[in-house]
């Protein structure tokens, strides 16, 4: 895979010989310089990526570095080698003393360089249709799925959610069914389990290719083989540190899925919410206007539900967009609304079944926890369907009296 311009390797030291399987792998031409002048080498070679080998002497040139290569546009992936503290916001993890370090650093490079083209991608199409880049920190909005039982768990929760939403599993087949209902941005397997069941575990992701490209933070265990998994890395440690380093794999993860959410928000002529990947709130008004209008002549039934949240927890109505974006059928739609609720339409579907649904999607939301004081918020749920005499206007808003009443 070639790219758009060279690499730039960072190093006050001789280069790596693993680096020249880069050569091989078509990564060329890597051009070095020293930490002294690497800010200015970023300018004047305008490189597709950066790697830097953290040796001796680099510790006051890497905060300007990072910094200097945040500001490029599109998305410029920053690679640090065998970093020993914490790193910067955007600056990517990398060991080299585990086996296979070139094929992985290969990999890395890869799965870096896609996203980089997504957002060239994205830059290029967005003057087509009236949809806005979102310009917010994409770990934000992350979601991180945190396996473990041992006594680190408790403090490892709190680290990470102090900056994302976790998803807790105390064991493998809790975590699997968070995999398969949940969009992750970052997986952090912790102490608790044997080295049998960690290499069974990471196994099954490298063979799913749903999962491949997803952070994996392994803590506990030294890992022996290598895995197909391009952003898999061992960050043993407090975990403050964990955190710390799983954070820019988590965050280019994120902001990978908030750029494709972004392209499909473009193909869809701007109708869809970029964030949420839901509806916006007038292309929903459009279409449930219609569906009601079509449902009343030609029969059959529709019926909608409303997931209420606590308006000052916006991230519980932001999970709850995305899982509905993630697990309802073709044929419905939904939008995210401004007072923290978001709305579903069951096209072709009886109140019975439709509060069948809802109580299994409500069940899927109640699993995200942030930070340490604010608890997952559980959402107030209200069904119902149309009626021969209803209007679109008339059944929301039988819709959101309900779901006061529920609430009071």
């Amino acid at each position: 895979m070639s790219q758009a311009g060279p690499i730039l390797f960072v190093s006050n030291g001789e280069r790596p010989t693993f680096l020249a399987a880069l050569d091989e792998a078509r990564f060329f031409p890597v051009i070095d310089t020293g930490w002294a002048g690497a800010v200015r080498a970023v300018e004047e070679v305008q490189p597709a990526a950066v790697l830097a080998a953290m040796h001796a002497g680099h510790e006051p040139h890497l905060a300007p570095l990072a910094s200097k290569i945040a500001e490029q546009s599109p998305y410029l992936p920053f690679v640090a080698l065998d970093a020993a503290g914490a790193l910067p916001h955007n600056v990517l993890p990398f060991s080299s003393s585990r086996a296979g370090h070139s094929e992985r650093l290969i990999a890395r490079l890869r799965a870096a360089l896609r996203i980089r083209t997504l957002h060239a991608t994205v830059l290029r199409r967005l003057p087509e249709v009236k949809v806005a880049l979102p310009e917010a920190d994409p770990v934000r909005d992350a979601t991180v799925l945190l396996i473990g039982r041992g006594a680190a768990y408790p403090a490892l929760s709190v680290a990470l959610g102090e900056r994302v939403g976790v998803i807790g599993a105390l064991s493998i087949e809790a975590a699997a069914k968070h995999l398969n209902t949940r969009d992750l941005d970052g997986v952090v397997l912790a102490e608790g389990f044997t080295p049998r069941v960690t290499d069974a575990f990471l196994t099954v992701l490298a063979e799913d290719t749903r999962f491949r490209s997803l952070p994996v933070v392994v803590t506990a265990h030294q890992l022996t083989q290598t895995y197909d998994l391009p952003n898999l890395e061992l960050i043993p440690g407090e975990p403050a540190k964990v955190a710390a380093n799983a954070l820019p794999l988590i965050r280019q993860h994120a902001m990978e899925a908030q750029l494709s959410r972004t392209l499909r928000s473009i193909d869809a002529g701007g109708w869809l919410d970029p964030r949420s990947g839901l509806l916006t709130a007038e292309a929903f008004a459009r279409d449930f206007a219609k569906a009601v209008e079509q449902t009343l002549a030609r029969g059959g039934g529709l019926s909608v539900a409303r997931f209420a949240f606590d308006p000052g927890n916006s991230r519980a109505q932001l999970d709850a967009a995305r899982i509905l974006s993630r697990l309802m059928r073709q044929m419905d739609f939904g939008v995210a609304q401004k007072d923290g609720s978001v709305v579903v339409v069951f096209a072709e579907t009886d109140f019975r079944t439709a509060h069948m649904i809802a109580r299994r999607l409500s069940a899927v939301m109640r699993h995200t926890s942030n930070g340490k004081h604010e608890m997952r918020s559980d959402p107030v749920v209200s069904v119902d369907s149309l009626s021969p005499s209803d209007t679109a206007r008339s059944l929301l808003g039988r819709l959101s009296a309900e779901a006061s009443r529920a609430a009071s």
